[in-house]
This record gives C-alpha cells, sequence and structure tokens, in this order.
C-alpha cells in the first residue's frame, strides 16, 4: 500500500523505471446530440501517438444503450492500437437493456486485470434505467478477494467504475453518487488500494481520502458541459516512487495536474476511530 505526497517538479531528479502509461477517457456518449465525432477521433489520434500500456474507458460510451449505438462506438474506438483496451458500461449504456449488447461486444462487466505490477478491477456501477449507480454487497467479497491475490506492498492497486464515490464540485446538487459509496469505500480501503478512476459528472477532479487517491475524468468527446469545463482525458504515469497526472484536451494543450510521491505505509486514519475500546 502507498500514501502519496505532493512534490515539487525539482523533487523529479531520482532515477526512475520506465513508467506504466494509463490513459483514461470516458463519457463518449455516441448518439447525443452534443457529441462531437472531431474530438473523439483527435483524442484516439493522440492516444496512439503516445502509446500507452493501458487504456481505460470508464463509460457512457452511448446515449441510450441502443445496439446501433453501440455499433457505432464499436467502429469510433476500432483504431485504438492498445492491446490492453479496459472498457467499462455507465448509466447511460445499461438504458433499455443495453449491458446486454455492451457484453456482446466488449465481454463481461466486472474484470481483473494485471499489468507488470499493477492490478486493475474493473466494476460495473450502473443500474438499468437509473442515472445513480452502486457496486453492490454481492461484489465486495470479490474485490477483496482480487486485491489480496497480489505480491503485497509492491502491487499498485487500480479501482475503476463509471459513478464517482465521493461529490464533485461545481456539478450542482448532487444526486448520482455511489448508493453504497460508504461500504465501497470501505472496502477499497481495506484492500489497500492506491488509486480509483471513474467519470460520470462530466468534470475533471481530484479527491484523496486515507491513502487513496481519487481521479474523476471529464467528457472527451461531448460538449454537455458545465461552466468552464472543456472536452478532456486524463494521461496517468506510474513509476516505482511516483505518479505524475496530465489533463490533456483534444487539439489543444495538455497539463500537468499533479507529481504525487508514493511511499509504504502501514495504517490508515479511521483504524483507530473505529476500533472498539476493551
Amino acid at each position: 500500500m502507498y500514501f502519496f505526497e505532493k512534490i515539487l517538479e525539482g523533487d523529479f531528479m531520482a532515477e526512475n523505471k520506465k513508467p506504466v502509461i494509463i490513459v483514461q477517457i470516458s463519457d463518449i456518449h455516441v448518439g447525443e446530440v452534443h457529441f462531437v465525432p472531431s474530438l473523439l477521433t483527435r483524442a484516439i489520434d493522440e492516444i496512439n501517438e503516445l502509446n500507452p500500456d493501458i487504456v481505460i474507458i470508464t463509460g457512457d460510451l452511448t446515449a441510450n444503450g441502443f445496439r446501433r449505438e453501440y455499433d457505432t462506438v464499436k467502429n469510433y474506438l476500432s483504431p485504438i492500437k492498445c492491446k490492453n483496451l479496459i472498457v467499462q458500461p455507465g448509466n447511460h449504456d445499461s438504458r433499455n437493456v443495453g449491458y446486454i449488447h455492451f457484453e456482446d461486444i466488449y465481454g463481461e462487466r466486472y474484470r481483473s486485470f494485471d499489468y507488470n505490477n499493477i492490478k486493475i478491477l474493473a466494476a460495473d456501477s450502473s443500474e438499468p434505467d437509473l442515472d445513480n449507480g452502486q457496486i453492490g454487497r454481492e461484489y465486495y467479497k470479490w474485490i477483496k478477494n482480487e486485491f489480496s491475490n497480489t505480491s503485497g506492498n509492491e502491487t499498485f492497486k487500480i479501482f475503476t467504475m463509471h459513478h464517482h464515490l465521493l461529490p464533485v464540485p461545481n456539478t450542482g446538487r448532487e444526486r448520482n453518487i455511489l448508493n453504497d459509496a460508504g461500504d465501497v469505500l470501505e472496502v477499497l480501503v481495506d484492500s489497500k488500494v492506491d488509486l480509483v478512476l471513474c467519470g460520470h459528472k462530466h468534470v475533471p477532479y481530484i479527491w484523496r481520502i486515507e491513502d487513496i487517491l481519487m481521479i474523476t475524468a471529464g467528457t472527451v468527446s461531448c460538449l454537455r458541459l458545465r461552466g468552464k469545463i472543456e472536452p478532456n482525458y486524463n494521461i496517468i504515469y506510474i513509476y516505482d516512487d511516483k505518479i505524475d497526472i496530465f489533463r490533456r484536451f483534444p487539439f489543444d494543450k495538455i497539463e500537468k495536474i499533479e507529481g504525487i510521491k508514493r511511499s509504504p505505509v502501514k495504517e490508515r486514519l479511521n483504524a483507530q476511530f473505529t476500533k472498539e475500546s476493551k
């Protein structure tokens, strides 16, 4: 398990092995009037040029979960050259029993993936025809077992889903956080997860709670935006001793968001708070 400490540019002088590069895109929304094809195709060109190790798409591929929308988004995503592509459904994709089409095209909605010293669990947080979501008690044991089956503290643990665990500022009244957010958060803390990736609100943000860094992606190709937010996606470089997080805007700039130092830690804060006295 690792805790994260913000570090300055001048502290990045230590030698590092080649990082694992993860690109996260989210909330494509093919089929909506606000979907802009050129933003998605440009982002895919940029991703192919970067040549990341893993690409994760955290849901809302479609507008309404219709088969024709799934077929269209499949064609848009087919040029992605990265072999390690993890695709998840969002609440829009589970409308109209759309999760059946998702399974036909992308397979299981709950996946475990290993790459070098990185363990990724991808879970479906959507509920049919509902905007809010949940993971569900029946999957807590699966999460714990999968994350416990790792090679000790050296494994970097990532949990991905569509919905957000914590409210995102500047998104209005909170309505769509996971129904079982508290229980899921405790499961992830107990499992010593390092990073949570999600989407849903179309607003990028980063939270840190306990020793977990939580990154919410904006929308990559939809103009259904809030405030001055522009379409964007995340690029994450995972080194042995740090992670660097960048936000990229299709056709436009790339900006560094955080440099986070990784250090081993053995105890969580709320372990003492919840400990029963004898």
